[in-house]
């Protein structure tokens, strides 16, 4: 499925540090979710699915992608 992004606003975390090292998110009209590579915004972008994003969101809340 293709997606247009050309009228996505971008935005970092609040969280995020100043060094460049970040994503970007976007959420569509569609209701779909893009996330890029802020160094890289004219490269490629992941899109989810709200259901997707949410099921993301909370595997980060509870840890799921730690590092061990």
């Amino acid at each position: 499925m293709t997606v247009d992004l050309s009228g996505a606003r971008w935005f970092k975390s609040s969280f995020s540090a100043s060094n460049g090292q970040c994503v970007e998110v976007a959420h569509i009209d569609s209701g779909m979710v893009g996330v890029r590579d802020s160094k890289n915004p004219t490269g490629p972008a992941l899109t989810f699915t709200p259901t997707e994003w949410d099921a993301f969101l909370a595997g980060a809340k509870n840890g799921e992608f730690n590092c061990s």
